[in-house]
């Protein structure tokens, strides 16, 4: 059974911006100091199956187009493909937190194919977060936080 490291995007990978918390244009698209260079040593390193576990605040709604979003998304994919680190799964959540979904962090129901399978082991995995809803999430499904 394989251990799984779930990240977290913004905080963890990419520096959030205070102003509006979204990452829709080239200049709010900045990477945590040392985020790519300790994920590319994971990948080297260690067999964890990889999941960006991301909520997106109305992602694909008036308020945060695609178009804003993926652009810059898939310049991290690419710039982190490009030191060996790649991702093997990506849940994005897109509810509003006012919307109280359970398939927003905490909640697990995006990451139920994870639970009762003889595929990973969830207690020898790790959530990496910046936030008390990734400690949460961590809790919820049984591993340790980073």
């Amino acid at each position: 059974m394989r251990p799984v490291l779930f990240i977290d995007r913004d905080g963890v990978v990419l520096q959030e911006p205070p102003t509006d918390f979204q990452i829709d244009s080239i200049s709010k698209t900045s990477f945590v100091k040392g985020s790519i260079s300790a994920l590319a040593q994971i990948a080297s390193s260690f067999d964890y199956y990889k999941v960006m576990v991301t909520n997106q605040d109305g992602l694909g709604t008036d308020s945060y187009p695609e178009e804003t979003f993926f652009p810059f998304h898939n310049l991290m994919l690419r710039t982190l493909e490009g030191e060996g680190f790649v991702f093997d799964e990506m849940i994005i959540d897109r509810t509003f937190a006012s919307e109280n979904q359970p398939t927003r962090k905490p909640g697990t129901a995006l990451l139920q194919h994870f639970f009762n399978t003889a595929q990973f082991d969830l207690t020898r995995s790790f959530v990496i977060g910046d936030r008390w809803s990734d400690i949460q999430l961590a809790k919820n499904l049984g591993c340790k936080a980073i």
